[in-house]
């Protein structure tokens, strides 16, 4: 099944769902006062969209992720590769570390990955 698209003010909500969850819609609303500034209205909406989307599910007041926030991030990395950098995950990796520093773990961890994938 492919991860639903989450959008940027959504993913800031999910965020706050991924901490408190489960979590009754009520005290959603509440956090999302206090940490988005959004009214109740909006925290219902985003949720009723959420759910249409599969991203959560909301029984009983009571509202559940459906997907993880890995699962969100790896496909937001994937179209972000695929639309700038035609799909080459080197492309990215070499754009990406011309701009960071990596520290000698990094790229330790990183040779690790790569590996771990030879395997």
């Amino acid at each position: 099944m492919e991860t639903p698209k989450v959008f940027e003010s959504e993913y800031r909500f999910c965020l706050i769902l991924w901490e408190h969850e489960p979590v009754k819609s009520t005290e959603l609303v509440k956090l999302c006062q206090e940490e988005l500034g959004w009214k109740k209205a909006t925290t219902y909406t985003v949720i009723k969209r959420l759910a249409e989307r599969g991203v959560l599910k909301s029984e009983d007041a009571v509202v559940t992720s459906l997907v993880t926030k890995e699962q969100v991030q790896a496909a937001e990395i994937d179209e972000l590769v695929e639309k700038t950098f035609e799909g080459s995950l080197p492309a990215f990796i070499a754009a990406f570390s011309k701009h960071k520093k990596l520290s000698a773990k990094e790229v330790e961890e990183l040779r690790h990955l790569i590996d771990s994938f030879e395997e």
